[in-house]
This record gives structure tokens, C-alpha cells and sequence, in this order.
């Protein structure tokens, strides 16, 4: 085998060399693969944080109570001679006995004046039981909450008694917890009772003369020194030659100054303590014991050492809390070896006055640290040296070292963030943000955005040290790389989140204009986080919005509107929203701003990236909110308009619940003529965003139809399944929304354009409406809950009055918003309703009308039956009384509770409560803010050679290459014959699109109108039909494409498993298109002429190569959709006035060829020259362009005159002709073979010669049945495959004869 060198081109080792020419498969990019399409659009999951300590102490008072008796040895201990004799490092019996006593105290209070040296202390020597008790009162009132600490040495006095009593002068007094003090309040139980003792009740402290009598204190009090005599007291000491005992009370230096040999061995001795403790210690005993109390910590550090010392001499310290053994730990040898390095330079240092060398330890400690994060993480424990790396820290000679070893430490996630705090990174990086030491700054940069992104609740803390001003100052810094720019902008973005005083901090150091400066930056994350920013800094806080006004940031955002990264888009809208969003008061000027905004958002209404729609919906909100009453009096215009409509008569109308017969009726449509759509169009204003001409159908049974979205809700029992609302929590149904929609666009609402503000407010409602027909469910919902809440509000304010005047709805309302302030998530003050009745559709009592029906005056049956999880009654859409009709009584049932039970006035709307208390977000910035939670240093697992994505990836790889290579060698052989037939199967419905799947072994097919697919519900209303599909990133990790005739598009993944298909993105990727002809009728019109009556659908052809989208259909142009940046890359119009009925492309020649309904194939080069080429006179069925270089085009008409012909030229170069009657056509793209379907009822496969290889006209093994009209058929990519389907609702498939298989 032989191991090719560029893994990452060509992965795959151990093949052929035509094996790896066919591995092409990994240069072809993939489609709706990021982030934003594999994971939910919110933030990640809150870790409870238990680094910062909510009950930090301190111990303000100390009590130093000796009992000594110098001189008088205790009557229960026979002390050995020589004995121990020194107490805090004096001999007592040097001196006289009280001056020993006094010396001896003063020196215990200055030991601990080192590690607390604010506390405050009180000596009590030789005392007697009344003054303990005194003193004891006295510290424990004046400490109050705070921690008192007891140091209680009983060497003069007898050994505790058994009840744990311990021996002062003239009286025995238990001092423990069940005996008070002079009524001093101890503490109800032991949790918050620390003790430390230096050996166990059987135990006797050691006697060597050559350690002090209080072994135990010196541990605690002056652990170097004691740790450097035992030391030397080893065996092991003798290695270092000319060190004694005398020698080691020369070492110079100070404890607290870490440059002299003395104050590293304290460093040293710190950071090992440190580190065997959060190593060994449970982590909420360590936050106790080692955080929350300085001096807690410093004694507790202290007494890991006096546990490893009086180990030695067979005493054992016991604690309370008790703690784990630690006196084996592996460190300790650390510490020898640095006593050792240090004691053996102490002879040069003092005789011959040589340099200090200072330790490698940290250093080492370091390296360690490193080889950690080096040798993966996976299922390790943490590592131990993590508490070093903090105390490094203080070292300007490790600091940069340190730093960067912390960030790539915290980058590993957010569990090595929480790790850190709770070791105590916090105070150490915040003090180093006063340092201004460039090199830091990326490093500092880092580590803060790994912290903040997994605990925001630092913000104050870097506030009140104005830390902010060092983010502020990286971010403006022109030399700074983007990368770390963006972190600095992510920081000051979590700084200024819903927290007052950081916007204000950071107003004040000029971040919007900072920002602004960054907008045009080339770095998409950065753009990014400062339109996030921004939207954050002036959220809520009008002082910064009239700053961003000054500095035109709306306009300067507005660039960003288009930038070709959703994601920035999308933080330009969430900006732009909260620019708009401010309750204070406003003025004409703030309100032209608001309007001027609103009219750019309106533009996103057709983005092709949901995330960007559903942040438009909660930034328009924003503006709904600010002008409640205004748009209050159009929505109460509209639903008006929407009941006041032309109903069609009870003869004509059709049950939504009925509009997809089982069997297809033989009745033709009636069909409106195209002068009434050109009427309709003409009375479209230019700023319709509506499009309301996509908004007429017809049924198939002949009578109108609501063509909407909408629909869904009320006709299709697939709601749940795409999440849509449920309609018992709204006043305006789906249907009623869509009914808006249609009559907004050429009723007597235009007559509102010419008034200043409704203008604007008409605008966005329409805006809103369209919104809410929106194919991507999350996005409806939004839009729903918005339009819903401005309902409930219109109504319920309209609702007392008896009479309206029908002139007040059209007069100008005040231009400023609403007094009130209120959110439309938050249920009003108006009277509720009954919930019961949340399928109508509620409008105020209007004078000559005596039905508020917001739907139709015309009762009509339910639309579906009710679900059982609902009340027993379901209402009509048609319904004649609504609890906002003051005037009529209100006499319906309520959930069977009584013929005549009425709702109080009082009340509060369940269901409306629901959904206007709910919040409008998108999750957008805090999911963008898991991008710093999560590790950016790490390999992407699909690079890493050895994860099981990328094995995965090899695998689906070569599986293609073996297709390819298989199915070519058959073709070579020569296809003679292709009417085996190796599948059958009868469908619920008639097949309308049919696909192979170019790799796996599977296919879809879609019946007509969308209902069901082979294995899952599109999700489209029942009067649409899926027109086309595609497979996207067929070679690897397929999606499934669908677009319906109302110019959506859904994206699938999953789509073979029943139970989990998911739904990727969805958008409407044409946005007025045309009416339609369906059903049996499209079939049996294609004879006469077609060209006349749309019926086209939509018509996509996915470019893999390119990640281009063509789509187009029953439209005027050819749009392309570039599906990276998610974006509308071109309208190219076709230059004719019938629809598209084929589209195919050549990304090498930027080529693009439609075939139209008036039988003309139309091409255009990317230099968007048109042509004419060629037409057939009738219908194109086809028009398909060979992907070779000189490849041609080929097309065939109803009438079955195939053609071929050079795009250069515009003379046919062949024609072949095949049967009349053509219904469907598809070209095999590796052998020369097309097949054609004709509504005949049967199946003619031709090779390139025009020579018939295959007549299929029956069924094998249904005793010659014959097959249907087909509807529908196509090729495999690869192999000799041709599924074919009928109006007979059967699918087949016929291969090569078997010889060849």
C-alpha cells in the first residue's frame, strides 16, 4: 500500500489510481451545513456556578488564650529530658516565668499578624474561667457575623477531660458548644464550627528536644521554618552537604517577597498546599476551607503541612471538617526538591555572597500543565497543576507563559472554565487588566471571553473595576488582529447586557462610535458581535440611542442588511430592533427614524435564512410596541376590509376540510381570466410587500379557495407536527391572517396609503401578515403571536363602544406611540374572552353589519374534528357571536358548562393570556455567544483524520466511487433493453415528482398536493403541490429539497426516517408567483393550450459545484439563490409572458437554459445576454443541457419533437420525433437514453439515435393491467433505472435486463 502524503486532498489510502481520480467527492462543498442549520438557534444550558462564594468571611477577631504555668510542668504528663521546651520558638524558662508568658504571647500574635494582620486580637494568659468567658462574649458581639478564631494552648495545664473539657486556672470550664459562655449565642449547630488539633485524644505530642514543645502552631503560624528544620532533621538532609540548623536561620530574604530565596520557598509552599488541596478536597469543601476565609485558608494550608510533619512522629492533627489523608501526596516530593535546590546554594549565597538561582519548579510545573493539554483531554481527570498555574500568575518572568497555557486550558469548554473560577482565577485575571503590557493583551482578551461566556454575571465586577476600559481600548486599537477585536466586542457586549451601569460605563467610554468604525470590518464574526453590541448598548437606554442617532448608526447598519453572512444580518436586524424599541417618549424626528427603520426591515421579508425572518418579526415587534395605537386602528381597518370582502355564495363554496378528494374528479376548473389578474396586479401598489397575486387558487372541484398557508391550521391535521400554534390560543386563525393578506392589496385600504403614518404602519402589517404564512414554522409562529396580541389589544379597547363612526378607522391617528409603555407579550387590562371561541375571528361591532365573524358571514361546518385532548365543542369559523360584540348577548356554551354561563366582563382570556405573556425572542445573541463557550482552537472533528465523521465521510466516499465505477462498466456494455420491471408500488395519491437518490438505495416520490411523501408531511398547505425536489450534498450527508407551487421551499433532513424528519430551513424562494392549474385537469390540459392557464408549479435545478439554486415556474423570471450566503443572487426575467417549465444549468459556461410554457427555450449567459433558440409550438416538457463542454441542449415538447442543438447556434442540430401526447421526459446523464411518458398510458425509452430500445405499456404481474397516464418519471444518475409513476397511483421502477445487472 502506498501512503499518499496530502491526507487532507486525498484521504483515502489504498486505491487505485482510478480509484483516487474518481475521489472528487471531497472538493464539492455542502449546503446548509452550518452551525445555524445542525443545532437549535438558543443558548447553551446555564452551569450553576459555585465559584463565587455568596457567604465569603472573615475572622476580625482573634483570641490568644495561653495556659502555660511556666515553670510548673502538668501533674498528667511526664516529660522526658532533654524535652521539647520552645513555645513560639522562645525558651520559656530563659526568662522569668511572667516575662516568658507576656514574650511568648507577643510573638504568638505577631506569627499571626502575618497571614491576618486587619484582624483584631486579644491576649489572655494564664486566665481564669470568668475572664475566657469575658472575652469570649466580648469578640463574639463585636465580630457579629463574622468569624472569631480561638487559639487555645493548654501546656501548663492537665489533658481535656473525657467529656471534652478543657482546663483553664482556679476552675474547670467546658467551653464546647453545649455549655454557654456568660450567654454568649453560640452557633445552633457544628457547620460553621472550624476546628484544628494537633493530635487524637490518645496521642501525645512529640517531646524531641530539636522541635518546639508547640509543634503544632509552628505549623500553623511559621510553616517555612519548621518545614525547613525538619528538613534538615531527615536523613535525606545529609545529601546536602553544609547545611546544619543554624545555617537555614540565615536564609535571607523576606516571606513576601518572592524575588529572595525565602519568599520563593513561601511561593513555593503556597502553591503546593494550593494545589494538594483542590486536589484531594471535595470541590464545595475546598470553596470553604481554602476560598472563603483568608485566614481560614492560610491556617488550613498550614495544616496540610502539620499533618505530613507529626505523621512522622506518630501523632496524627484532626480537623473539622475532617479532611482526606494528604500527607503521601506526590507533591510534597515537589517541595523537597525545591528545599533542596534552595538549601544547597545557602553556603555559596552566605560565604561568598553568590546570585540566587531561583527554582525551576514553577517553571517545570508549567511544562507538566502542558504536556497535559497536549495528550487530549478525553475522560481525564483534571489536571493537578491547575492551582500553579494561578499562583504563576504573580510572576511577571512566567506571566505570559501562564496565560497562555489558561486560555487553551479554558478553551477546551465551558467545564474548564468553571474549573478555573472555582480554583480562583477570577481576582488574579481581573488584577491584570490594570496591566499595559501589550503582549497580554490577546491573552487577556481570550481568557475574559471564556469566562464571560459561561458566567455573564461577571459583568459587574469588571465594571466596578472599570475593566471595561481595557476592552474598550483593544477594540479601538487599529493593530489589533480581528480575531482578537471580536472577543474584545463580545466581552463589552456581555458588559452592556440588560445592565444599566455598563451601559452607561461604556457610553461614556465611546463605544458606539468604536463600533460604527467596525461595521465595514472584512471579519464576519466581528461585524457580527458589534451590530450585537450596538443592539444591546442602546436596548432600554435612550441616552444611548440618541447617541447612535447623532452618529447615524441606523444608517451606517444598514449596510449590513445585506451583508452576504446571515448571521450578520441577523444582528443588524436584532440591532435595528432594539434601535426602534426604546419606551421613552418620542418626538417627530425620533418617529420619522422609527418609520425609516421599519421600511428597511421590511426589505428582509424574502431572506432566504429563517434565522434573519424571525429576527425581523421581533424587531418589528419592537416598533408594534412603541405605536400599539396605531397599529391598533389598522388592524381594526383590516380585519374590517378582510370581513367586509366579497364572500362567495353558500352554492359555491367549498369545505376547507374537503378541498383533496380521495379520487380525482373528471371536472375541469373554471378558470379566471388572465385580464383579471392584470386588473388585480394594476391595483397593487409598488410598496405592496404582500404580493397578493400568489394569493389566488382554485380548487379543484371548481370554486374558489383560501390560498394560504393559513389553510393548515384549519384543513390540515399536520399543524402540531410543524409546530404552528395552536389555534384555540387566537383570535385570528390562520385562515382569517391569510384572507387579510389577499384584500389588503387591492381593497379600500389604499385609500390609507395617502395618510402620513398609516402609510408606514399599513405597511409593516402587511409585512407582519405575509410573515405569517411564512414556510418556516418558528418564523410563523413569531408573527402569529405579534398579529394576535395588536387583535386582542384592537378589539378589546374598540370593545365598549356601542357605536362606531366608520370614518374613525381611516382618520390620522397621533404619530406618537402609546402613553402606556406595554409590551404586546403582556396581557392588557381590557376585558378577556371566552376561550371556547378562539377559532373566530373577533372584530369590533361595526354599524350596518350584525355579525363581527372576522371570517365570513356565512356560517360554516367545522373544519376538522376536534382532537380529544380539546374541549368536547369546537367552534365554527364562521361564528356568529364573539366576546367582543358588546352589543349582542352572549348566550353560547362555554365548555358544556351551561346553556346561559356568560364570561365576566372582568375576566382574563386564558388562551390569550398564553400567548401574549410570552416574550418574543430568537435566542440569536446567546447562541452566537456559544461560539465562545465552545473550544476554537480544537481540529474540526470532520479534519481530524482518526474521528468517526471523518471515517464516516471516507466510508460514503468510497461507497460513491464503487457506484460510479459499477454502473459505468453496465453502460459501457450497451443498454438494449430497459423494461424489467423491479418494483412496484400503489400510493395513497398520484405521484407528482419522482427521485432517485444518486447514492443510497432509496428513492421520494410526492403526491399530488403535498399531503404525504413517502415517509413524512412536507409540511405545505393541502391546496399546494409538490412540483420539484433535489437531493443536496447527494454524496455525502444528503438533504432533501422540496418546492411547492405557492414558491416555497423546504429543506429536510432526516427525511428516510419516519419518525425524526427535521426540518432544516424553509423560505419563500418565489415570491408571487401565479395561479395554477391542478389536479386531473393539469394532465388532461396539456393537449389544448396550456400555455395560458400558469400550471407550470415551480421549477428548481440545484448546482451542487456552485451551491447555486435556480428557481423559477409560473413567474416571469429566473431567480437564483446563492445558498451560502442564504441570499437572492439575481432575478433574470425570461423575457416572455408564459411560465417556465424546465430549468437546467452549466456552471462551467455559466450557462442557463429554461424551456417555457409557449414552447420557446430561452438560454442566458452570466453576461445575461437572451436568446431565443428555438420553439416548439407547444409546451416544453423538457429542456435538459449536457454537462460536457461542447455539450448541447436538448428539449421536447408535448408534441414529442425532441431537439437538439448547440447553444452557440441557433439551427437545431437534430430532431427526433416521439410520441404525441408527452407528459413527462427525463435524459439519462450517463448513457445516451431518454424516456418519455405520455398520458397514452405508456412508456417509450429511445437512445440518442431516436431508435425505440423500450415500449412499456403493462404491469408485469397484474395479469396485464394496463398502466396509467404517467405523471410523472426519471432516470437514476448513475445507474439503468427508471422510476416511473402514474395516475393510477402506482409507482414502478424497470432496470436493464438482468444480464447486464
Amino acid at each position: 500500500m502506498k501512503m499518499d502524503a496530502e491526507l487532507l486532498h486525498s484521504p483515502v489510502v489504498g486505491l487505485s489510481e482510478e480509484e483516487e481520480a474518481d475521489m472528487s467527492d471531497w472538493n464539492l462543498p455542502l449546503a446548509f451545513m452550518k452551525k445555524r442549520h445542525l443545532e437549535k438557534i438558543e443558548g447553551s444550558k446555564a452551569l450553576a456556578q459555585s465559584w463565587r462564594m455568596k457567604d465569603r468571611m472573615k475572622t476580625v477577631s482573634v483570641a490568644l488564650v495561653l495556659c502555660l504555668n511556666v515553670g510548673v510542668d502538668p501533674p498528667d504528663v511526664v516529660k522526658t529530658s532533654p524535652c521539647a521546651r520552645l513555645e513560639c520558638w522562645i525558651d520559656p524558662l530563659s526568662m522569668s516565668p511572667q516575662k516568658a508568658l507576656e514574650t511568648i504571647g507577643a510573638n504568638l500574635q505577631k506569627q499571626y499578624e502575618n497571614w491576618q494582620p486587619r484582624a483584631r486580637y486579644k491576649q489572655s494568659l494564664d486566665p481564669t474561667v470568668d475572664e475566657v468567658k469575658k472575652l469570649c462574649t466580648s469578640l463574639r458581639r463585636n465580630a457579629k457575623e463574622e468569624r472569631v478564631l480561638f487559639h487555645y494552648n493548654g501546656h501548663g495545664v492537665p489533658r481535656p477531660t473525657v467529656n471534652g473539657e478543657i482546663w483553664v486556672f482556679n476552675k474547670v470550664a467546658a467551653i464546647n458548644p453545649n455549655h454557654p459562655l456568660a450567654q454568649m449565642p453560640l452557633p445552633p449547630s457544628m457547620k460553621n464550627c472550624i476546628q484544628l488539633a494537633a493530635c487524637e485524644a490518645s496521642e501525645l505530642l512529640p517531646m524531641n528536644p530539636d522541635l518546639p514543645a508547640d509543634l503544632f502552631t509552628s505549623c500553623l503560624t511559621t510553616p517555612i521554618k519548621i518545614a525547613l528544620r525538619w528538613f534538615c532533621m531527615q536523613k535525606s538532609a545529609k545529601l546536602v552537604p553544609g547545611v546544619t540548623l543554624d545555617l537555614i536561620e540565615k536564609i535571607p530574604g523576606r516571606l513576601n517577597d518572592r524575588r529572595t530565596p525565602l519568599g520563593e520557598l513561601n511561593w513555593i509552599f503556597t502553591a503546593i498546599t494550593d494545589t494538594i488541596a483542590w486536589n484531594v478536597l471535595p470541590r464545595d469543601l475546598f470553596q470553604k476551607l481554602f476560598r472563603q476565609d483568608l485566614l481560614v485558608a492560610s491556617l488550613f494550608r498550614n495544616f496540610l503541612l502539620a499533618e505530613r510533619i507529626m505523621r512522622s512522629y506518630n501523632c496524627t492533627p484532626v480537623s473539622s471538617p475532617r479532611l482526606p489523608p494528604t500527607y503521601m501526596h506526590a507533591m510534597w516530593q515537589a517541595w523537597d526538591l525545591a528545599v533542596d535546590i534552595c538549601l544547597s546554594q545557602l553556603p555559596t549565597i552566605i560565604e561568598e555572597g553568590t546570585a540566587f538561582r531561583h527554582s525551576p519548579f514553577f517553571a517545570e510545573q508549567l511544562t507538566a500543565f502542558q504536556v497535559w493539554l497536549t495528550m487530549g483531554v478525553e475522560n481525564r481527570n483534571p489536571p493537578e497543576q491547575l492551582p500553579i498555574v494561578l499562583q504563576v500568575l504573580l510572576s511577571q518572568v512566567h506571566r505570559l507563559r501562564a496565560l497562555d497555557l489558561l486560555g487553551r486550558f479554558l478553551d477546551l469548554g465551558p467545564w474548564a472554565v468553571s474549573l478555573a473560577l472555582s480554583v480562583g482565577i477570577f481576582p488574579y485575571v481581573l488584577k491584570l487588566l490594570q496591566s499595559s503590557a501589550r503582549e497580554l493583551r490577546p491573552l487577556l482578551v481570550f481568557i475574559w471571553a471564556k469566562i464571560l461566556a459561561v458566567d455573564s454575571s461577571c459583568q459587574a465586577d469588571l465594571v466596578k473595576d472599570n475593566g471595561h476600559k481595557y476592552f474598550l481600548s483593544v477594540l479601538a486599537d487599529p493593530y489589533m488582529p480581528a480575531e482578537h477585536r471580536t472577543m474584545a466586542v463580545f466581552i463589552l457586549a456581555v458588559i452592556v447586557n440588560n445592565y444599566n451601569t455598563g451601559q452607561e460605563a461604556c457610553l461614556q467610554g465611546n463605544l458606539i462610535a468604536i463600533c460604527l468604525e467596525q461595521l465595514s470590518d472584512p471579519h464576519p464574526l466581528l461585524r457580527q458581535w458589534v451590530a450585537i453590541c450596538l443592539g444591546r448598548i442602546w436596548q432600554n437606554f435612550d441616552s444611548a440611542r440618541w447617541c447612535g442617532v447623532r452618529d447615524s448608526a441606523h444608517e451606517k447598519l444598514y449596510s449590513l442588511l445585506s451583508d452576504p453572512i446571515p448571521e450578520v444580518r441577523c444582528a443588524a436586524v436584532f440591532a435595528l430592533g432594539t434601535f426602534v424599541g426604546n419606551s421613552a417618549e418620542r418626538t417627530d424626528h425620533s418617529t420619522t427614524i422609527d418609520h425609516n427603520v421599519a421600511m428597511m426591515l421590511a426589505q428582509l421579508i424574502n431572506d432566504g435564512s429563517p434565522v434573519v425572518r424571525k429576527e425581523l418579526v421581533v424587531a418589528l415587534s419592537h416598533l408594534v410596541v412603541q405605536y400599539e395605537s396605531n397599529f391598533c386602528t389598522v388592524a381594526l381597518q383590516f380585519m374590517e376590509e378582510e370581513k367586509n370582502y366579497a364572500a362567495p355564495s353558500p352554492a359555491n363554496t367549498t369545505e376547507p376540510g374537503n378541498q383533496t378528494p380521495v379520487r380525482e374528479s373528471p371536472a375541469i376548473p373554471r378558470l379566471r381570466s388572465v385580464n383579471s389578474y392584470t386588473n388585480i396586479r394594476a391595483a397593487t401598489t409598488a410598496r405592496n410587500l404582500n404580493k397578493s397575486l400568489q394569493n389566488l387558487n382554485l380548487n379543484e372541484e371548481g370554486g374558489p379557495v383560501t390560498f394560504s398557508p393559513g389553510n393548515l391550521s384549519a384543513s390540515s391535521s399536520a399543524s402540531s407536527t410543524l409546530g404552528s400554534p395552536d389555534n384555540d390560543e387566537y383570535i385570528l386563525s390562520f385562515e382569517t391572517i391569510d384572507k387579510m393578506r389577499r384584500v389588503s392589496s387591492y381593497s379600500s385600504l389604499n385609500s390609507l396609503i395617502g395618510v402620513s403614518f398609516n402609510s408606514v404602519y399599513t405597511q409593516i402589517w402587511r409585512v407582519l401578515l405575509h410573515l405569517a404564512a411564512d414556510p418556516f414554522p418558528e418564523v410563523s409562529d413569531l408573527a402569529m403571536k405579534v398579529l394576535n396580541s395588536i387583535a386582542y389589544k384592537a378589539t378589546m379597547n374598540a370593545r365598549p363602544q356601542k357605536i362606531l363612526d366608520s370614518g374613525s378607522l381611516t382618520q390620522s391617528a397621533p404619530a406618537s406611540p402609546t402613553s402606556k409603555g406595554t409590551l404586546i407579550h403582556q396581557a392588557g387590562t381590557s376585558h378577556g374572552a371566552n376561550r371556547s371561541l378562539s377559532h373566530c375571528s373577533g372584530s369590533p361591532p361595526i354599524p350596518g353589519v350584525s355579525s363581527s365573524s372576522l371570517t365570513n358571514e356565512v356560517p360554516k361546518p367545522p373544519t376538522r374534528d376536534a382532537l380529544p385532548s380539546r374541549p368536547p365543542y369546537t367552534p365554527t369559523l364562521g361564528t356568529q357571536a364573539t366576546p367582543h360584540s358588546h352589543q349582542f348577548q352572549r348566550t353560547r356554551k362555554m365548555f358544556d358548562k351551561g346553556p346561559d354561563q356568560m364570561a365576566e366582563d372582568g375576566e382574563e382570556a386564558p388562551g390569550h393570556r398564553n400567548f401574549i405573556s410570552v416574550a418574543l425572542q430568537t435566542g440569536l445573541c446567546d447562541w452566537s455567544a456559544k461560539y465562545f463557550a465552545q473550544p476554537v482552537m480544537k481540529i474540526p472533528e470532520e479534519h481530524d483524520l482518526e474521528s468517526q465523521v471523518r471515517k464516516e465521510r471516507e466510508w460514503r466516499f468510497l461507497r460513491n466511487a464503487g457506484v460510479r465505477r459499477q454502473s459505468q462498466r453496465i453502460i459501457q456494455r450497451g443498454i438494449t433493453r430497459l423494461d424489467d420491471q423491479i418494483f412496484i408500488n400503489r400510493n395513497p395519491g398520484v405521484p407528482s415528482v419522482v427521485k432517485f437518490h444518486p447514492f443510497n438505495p432509496c428513492k421520494f416520490f410526492s403526491k399530488e398536493y403535498g399531503e404525504r411523501l413517502d415517509y413524512f408531511y412536507n409540511g405545505n398547505p393541502r391546496y399546494t403541490r409538490i412540483t420539484a425536489m433535489e437531493y443536496l450534498n447527494g454524496h455525502d450527508c444528503s438533504l432533501l429539497l422540496t418546492a411547492t407551487d405557492d414558491g416555497a421551499l423546504r429543506i429536510w433532513k432526516n427525511f428516510a426516517d419516519q419518525r425524526n424528519p427535521e426540518m432544516v430551513t424553509a423560505w419563500q424562494g418565489l415570491s408571487d408567483m401565479l395561479p395554477s392549474t391542478r389536479g386531473l385537469a393539469r394532465r388532461v390540459s396539456i393537449y389544448i393550450d396550456r400555455s395560458k392557464q400558469g400550471g407550470a408549479g415551480m421549477v428548481v435545478d440545484w448546482e451542487q459545484e456552485t451551491g447555486l439554486l435556480m428557481t423559477s415556474g409560473d413567474v416571469r423570471v429566473i431567480r437564483i439563490w446563492d445558498t451560502e450566503r442564504e441570499m437572492k443572487v439575481q432575478d433574470i426575467p425570461t423575457g416572455a409572458d408564459s411560465c417556465v417549465t424546465s430549468l437546467s444549468c452549466d456552471p462551467q459556461r455559466s450557462l442557463v437554459v429554461a424551456g417555457l410554457g409557449d414552447g420557446s427555450v430561452r438560454f442566458c449567459w452570466a453576461e445575461l445576454n437572451r436568446d431565443t433558440i428555438i420553439n416548439h409550438g407547444a409546451w416544453v416538457v423538457k429542456a435538459h443541457l449536457q454537462r460536457e463542454t461542447d455539450g448541447h441542449i436538448i428539449s421536447v415538447s408535448v408534441n414529442g419533437d425532441v431537439r437538439f442543438f448547440d447553444p452557440r447556434t441557433p439551427d437545431s442540430i437534430n430532431v427526433l420525433q416521439t410520441v404525441k401526447g408527452l407528459t413527462a421526459l427525463d435524459i439519462h446523464p450517463q448513457a445516451n437514453l431518454f424516456a418519455c411518458g405520455s398520458m397514452n398510458q405508456f412508456i417509450a425509452v429511445y437512445n440518442s439515435n431516436g431508435d425505440v430500445i423500450s415500449n412499456i405499456k403493462y404491469y408485469d404481474g397484474f395479469m396485464g393491467q394496463r398502466i396509467g397516464a404517467i405523471s410523472c418519471l426519471a432516470f437514476h444518475p448513475y445507474w439503468p433505472h427508471l422510476a416511473v409513476g402514474s395516475n393510477d397511483y402506482y409507482m414502478s421502477i424497470y432496470s436493464a435486463e438482468k444480464r447486464l445487472r
